[in-house]
């Protein structure tokens, strides 16, 4: 891991941190598209640029988050950086499943499958481990239950 991933990761839990981030994600859209998704969060952690379809409006949504692999799959986390509301891309999936993401300049259609029970605890752990801050987001989040998805390839990339 780089010193500037490092950093960032001890910054993550930081209630200001979140703030700021939130105020960048639209510039982290504009370099992802130019980019056609290779760099995400400027690099500094494992990212990818998910596009669900609107629950209301029917449009396609981008988004960039955080991710784990596991296996052939990835991991995703609707902390939305601590606040007390879901985000709109997780209420998206749950609406509708079938999703793409845009992976290191790859796009691949997935199967988003909500985590629960034990599967949602190992989930966890692995999301703590790259992005600890996320425990800090618990906290802040007024007791929501955050969202876990498990992003399943549809077709091989």
């Amino acid at each position: 891991m780089s010193t500037l991933g490092s950093l960032t990761r001890r910054l993550g839990r930081h209630r200001w941190f979140g703030a700021a981030m939130r105020l960048l994600v639209p510039a982290d859209r504009l370099v992802g598209r130019l980019t056609r998704g290779r760099v995400v969060a400027l690099g500094l952690v494992p990212s990818l640029v998910i596009t669900t379809i609107g629950r209301r409006s029917g449009k396609p949504r981008s988004n960039p988050l955080l991710y784990v692999p596991d296996g052939t799959s990835y991991v995703v986390i609707g902390s939305n950086w601590g606040q007390t509301h879901q985000p709109a891309w997780s209420l998206n999936l749950l609406a509708n499943p079938e999703a793409e993401v845009d992976v290191g300049g790859r796009r691949i259609p997935v199967r988003a499958e909500l985590a629960t029970g034990p599967e949602r605890d190992r989930l966890w752990q692995l999301l703590l481990d790259e992005w600890p801050a996320y425990q800090a987001y618990v906290e802040r989040s007024g007791g929501r239950q955050i969202r876990i998805f498990r992003l399943t390839p549809t077709t091989t990339p």
